[in-house]
């Protein structure tokens, strides 16, 4: 009796988060129309305590998508532009020697919000990007032997232009891993883009965006995003999937273990967004592409080719056998 009541109210606390993912996804969808999918998945990013890479070209709205996001859960927000002649400590902040008390103290650096945009990550030079690597794993910065926790809730959300490489440092494998996944936002549909128009005619619809959820809110719901159920035999199948980028013929570098652990807890958000405290094989599926592919390294032959590592992720999911299922 008791388990059974254990079990009744966990699916209550998941509907619980869904109603939260999806007032927060209702709320930014009021600014970026036409792109449900792309909220969708920085919403899943944020659930799982992740950090995303936007790839897009310009004007497609990565930024209002990160403050929109930072509006709708109250949290506080900053911007860093970067570009080749910022240093580190532009990003993390500094110790300051003060006259009075004759002691150092530290001036936060834009990094020390709870919601960061780092805009066009790939202008910084690698020195500067791995500023980031520290908060972005182990939710702190060090300046000056002195270790300064992140604010609750933190995210990464970086931009990156697919398109221009002039004047560019590619982000290394070692970055490139620790984000949770990549995500596109892609033009909108006609109609789409009209209304974006006459939602702007005036003013911003930015501009008076209300908080849905508070932060306090977001930080329990991603405890509970942490219980959802995941069963022995998926474990096993994600491995599969990983050991299947490392053994495909295009692929020079598969995934790591971390790309393991961040496809469990996006699927473990993607159940949770359906109300449910289990996942089912299409939640991994789901995930997969969004979560894996930024992670693979396509071999220098299949690049001449102009081999797509999403493509490699889907012929994958298509060929490892899924538990209690058939391929497919």
């Amino acid at each position: 009796m008791a388990v059974a009541y254990k079990i009744a109210e966990v699916g209550v606390e998941m509907e619980q988060v869904k109603g939260l993912a999806e007032k927060v996804i209702d709320n930014v969808e009021l600014v970026i129309v036409g792109k449900r999918e792309a909220i969708e998945e920085t919403v899943i990013g944020l659930l799982c305590r992740g950090h995303l890479l936007i790839e897009d070209v310009p004007g497609t709205g990565k930024t209002v998508l990160a403050k929109s996001l930072a509006r709708s859960i109250g949290c506080s927000f900053n911007r860093i532009q970067f570009t080749p002649d910022m240093l580190p400590s532009d990003v993390t902040g500094v110790s300051i020697f003060n006259q009075k008390t004759r002691e150092f103290e530290y001036r936060p650096g834009p990094v020390m919000a709870q919601i960061v945009l780092t805009d066009e990550i790939n202008r910084a030079t690698p020195k500067t990007q791995s500023a980031l690597l520290e908060a972005m794993e182990e939710y702190q910065v060090t300046v000056d032997g002195v270790t300064h926790p992140t604010p609750k809730p933190f995210m990464v959300l970086a931009t990156q232009n697919p398109i221009e490489y002039e004047g560019t440092f590619p982000l290394p494998e070692a970055q490139m891993d620790r984000f949770m996944a990549r995500i596109s936002i892609g033009y909108p549909s006609a109609a789409k883009e009209v209304e974006m128009i006459d939602l702007q005619q005036i003013v911003h619809p930015l501009e008076s965006l209300k908080r849905v959820v508070t932060a306090k809110q977001l930080l329990k719901a991603q405890e509970l995003v942490r219980e959802v159920k995941v069963s022995d035999e998926l474990k096993r199948y994600i491995v599969d999937l990983m050991n299947a980028t490392r053994g495909h013929g295009e692929i020079y570098l598969g995934a790591s273990p971390r790309g393991s652990l961040a496809l469990f807890r996006m699927s473990q958000a993607k159940a949770a967004l359906s109300g449910r405290e289990y996942v089912v094989p299409d939640d991994i599926k789901a995930m997969a592409v969004t979560g894996l592919a930024h992670r693979l390294i396509v071999g220098s032959a299949a690049r001449i080719r102009e081999v797509d590592a999403r493509e490699v992720v889907r012929e994958i999911l298509g060929t490892v056998p899924v538990p209690g299922g058939e391929m497919g």
